[in-house]
């Protein structure tokens, strides 16, 4: 991958095939795959199955699995390598309710021995690399990590990627670096420790790298609606400027992504699952007036509903941001970042 590899994090409803392509192709140097259910693996779920495929544009690819037992996750490990993925992550991290409630993701940071155990077990299991995402903890008054990394690089994994906040934080507050850096710069660590958490511009990419001296930096919610951010990250490593992509040429990308998704699914889901892209990305913020026109696009259940507003976005508002007659000031002082 290079050096300072950037990666995008999995993200479930979000890193399907298709936007890990699209990432893939503006500079992303790994992508992940959203998150796999061990037991839905395990049932041969369509849906589940589905996820794993890789094309080879976007290699090199994980599958991420998740999961609760040992015999469940070394199984769904097995099937997930006959995918033939250049690494299965193990995912230890995610915080929300309906995964770290029941144990699985981050929930088996409150369990450490069978967290310890399962990761041994899968690494034992299967020939494909793999790796684990966790975070730093399960609250305040318990973060492990630094002990923690040692002991599942004990395990046998051949890279962690830590996420700076605890699980009791969810997405809130402010992602700590710090013990990323401690982990890294612990002589007793040597494999590759990988960064993640609001990393949201190449400038703080950038700092990351040389503050913290990690091996690489994931990507996540920045990159939703905003497949370029890793275009403008890996220029700026290069380089030390940012370059400039036009409004057009972002906007071929959402449309991009509007397309590939309707083709995959169907028409009607197709869009519902684009509008979590529609509604974060950047391309749209800071447009006086826009809210009307942002509610008609996220409500829009067909393809031409949807092109007939992009059309009007692109034709008549996006060449003119930056025209004040053209977006003049409302009475009642709306805010611009709808």
């Amino acid at each position: 991958m290079g050096e300072r590899p950037v990666m995008l994090a999995p993200m479930e409803d979000v890193t399907d095939q298709s936007f890990r392509l699209i990432c893939r192709e503006q500079g992303a140097d790994m992508v992940y795959t959203e998150f796999v259910s061990a037991d839905a693996l395990i049932r041969n779920i369509e849906r589940s199955i589905q996820k794993m495929t890789i094309a080879p544009g976007e290699r090199p690819a994980a599958i991420q699995i998740y999961g609760r037992d040992v015999d469940s996750m070394v199984e769904a490990a097995r099937i997930a390598a006959t995918a033939q993925p250049d690494i299965i992550d193990i995912n230890w991290g995610c915080p929300v309710k309906k995964i770290a409630g029941k144990g699985s993701g981050a929930g088996m940071l409150r369990n450490i021995p069978l967290m310890l155990e399962i990761t041994s077990a899968i690494v034992k299991a299967v020939d494909v690399p793999v790796t684990v995402k966790t975070r730093l903890g399960w609250d305040h008054d318990h973060k492990i990590i630094v002990e923690l990394a040692e002991q599942l690089q004990d395990c046998g994994i051949a890279a962690l990627t830590i996420h700076g906040r605890t699980r009791s934080q969810i997405y809130t507050g402010e992602a700590d670096w710090t013990l990323i850096g401690e982990v890294k710069n612990n002589p007793r660590m040597h494999i590759p420790i990988i960064g993640n958490g609001d990393v949201t511009t190449p400038q703080r990419l950038k700092e990351c790298f040389d503050r913290y001296g990690v091996d690489g930096v994931m990507v996540g919610r920045a990159s939703i609606g905003a497949p370029w951010i890793f275009r403008e990250m890996k220029q700026y490593l290069l380089t030390g400027e940012v370059p400039q992509i036009s409004n057009e040429e972002k906007m071929a990308l959402v449309r991009r992504q509007i397309d590939e998704s309707i083709d995959r699914i169907d028409e009607y889901r197709g869009i519902l699952h684009i509008r979590r892209h529609l509604a974060a990305t950047p391309l749209f913020k800071g447009i006086r007036n826009f809210r009307p026109t942002r509610i008609d696009m996220l409500r829009a259940d067909t393809r031409a509903q949807l092109d007939a507003i992009l059309d009007h976005i692109e034709r008549d508002i996006l060449p003119n941001i930056d025209n004040p007659e053209y977006f003049p000031q409302t009475d009642n002082n709306e805010e611009t970042n709808q």
